[in-house]
């Protein structure tokens, strides 16, 4: 039986490091774009910044794809042993199915111990420092944050429009310095801009020609007979502070950035939209972990039952089972900041609902 374990136990392993590889690069390079676009198209990033951005993203993106890619390889595995009657070959000579899956149940374990590890303590520091690496860029490289035809809302207090972007220079520049209420209290429009950072006092100095000021009523800012027009000056300089961006991205860092312990600090709090929020993540995190035991007690018997070999069966029922599971963890998120809708509970329903059909499925085999 040794022969027999090793065989399974390596074919699964083999496959499952190949499909989370797989499934890692589709996930990364879709992340990549998603959140470097603007600065891939607005100025080249820098190739470490990609490598790092690479990095940090690729746990989160291994919370997903190890559960995944094990499942892809237990319906490809089991799938070819039944195809190719070799499970009835060891049935014949006495080997039940509970006892072929031995090496499948250690590698199981495997894949939730180190999800687990993954999602609680190695996923949350890398969202971390994937965020502060792009707001490094941000703030070293202000020039990479501006485009054609975009409102850079970025900076606290103020919102930017910039109609075209050619080089270092920018052109037909509004600037709206924003009140208490987000409205609207003085306006800057200038023909032409060029950005400097002034690293000394933690600013970014926009040096602007032909600007025009224009100041409006502190109660009633969208008033617009009540708009008092400023003076046109031929050069100006308008500072934006990089102090106040550090701080606002300092304070937007969300729950899947901290650690199990700052999470579980949030029970003392009076504010419930922030404790069910806490509670959502902890109990996000640890329903992640134990996806590859759904998977798996799902996959062995669909894989036997659907007695095909074929690859694109195995990813087509893979991707099936996924996409149940991963929907119904998407739409418990979604209800984060919903005390009534107990959203830290409905984050379980995919593992109860999987792994108690899987261990029936299973039953009804071994029984065979």
């Amino acid at each position: 039986m040794k022969i027999i374990d090793r065989y399974i136990g390596k074919e699964i392993l083999g496959t499952t490091l190949f499909a989370v590889a797989v499934l890692s690069l589709v996930l990364v390079l879709g992340n990549v774009f998603k959140q470097l676009l603007d600065l891939l198209v607005n100025q080249d990033a820098p190739l470490a910044l990609i490598l790092s951005f690479i990095g940090f993203i690729l746990p989160f993106s291994l919370s997903f794809t190890i559960p995944w890619g094990f499942l892809t390889a237990v319906l490809l595995v089991f799938g070819k042993l039944s195809a190719e009657n070799e499970l009835i070959a060891l049935k014949s000579n006495g080997v039940s199915i509970p006892r072929i899956c031995y090496p499948l149940a250690a590698l199981t374990a495997v894949a939730c111990l180190l999800c687990l590890w993954i999602n609680v303590s190695v996923a949350p520091a890398a969202q971390e420092r994937m965020k502060n690496t792009i707001f490094d860029i941000a703030t070293s490289n202000p020039l990479s944050m501006f485009g054609s035809d975009q409102v850079i809302d970025e900076f606290p207090g103020k919102k930017i429009y910039v109609e075209r972007k050619e080089g270092t220079n920018l052109y037909n520049i509004l600037v709206y310095v924003l009140g208490d209420h987000d409205e609207p209290t003085r306006v800057v429009k200038a023909q032409r801009a060029v950005l400097k950072t002034d690293v000394e006092n933690q600013q970014v100095l926009m040096e602007l020609a032909g600007a025009q000021f224009e100041q409006r009523d502190q109660d009633a800012p969208r008033d617009l007979a009540r708009i008092r027009q400023g003076i046109t000056m031929r050069e100006a300089t308008f500072p934006i502070s990089l102090q106040a961006l550090y701080e606002k991205n300092k304070g937007r860092r969300g729950v899947g950035q901290m650690t199990l312990e700052e999470l579980l600090k949030h029970k003392g709090e009076k504010d419930q939209d922030k404790i069910c929020a806490s509670r959502t993540e902890v109990n996000k995190r640890f329903s992640l972990s134990l996806a590859s035991l759904a998977f798996a007690l799902v996959g062995v018997p669909l894989a036997i039952t659907a007695h095909r070999k074929e690859t694109s069966i195995g990813f087509l029922f893979s991707l099936m089972v996924a996409f149940v599971f991963f929907f119904f963890i998407v739409i418990a998120d979604s209800f984060r900041n919903n005390p009534h809708a107990h959203p830290e509970l409905l984050m379980w329903a995919p593992n109860v609902l999987f792994i108690s059909l899987g261990a029936w499925m299973f039953y009804r085999l071994a029984r065979k």
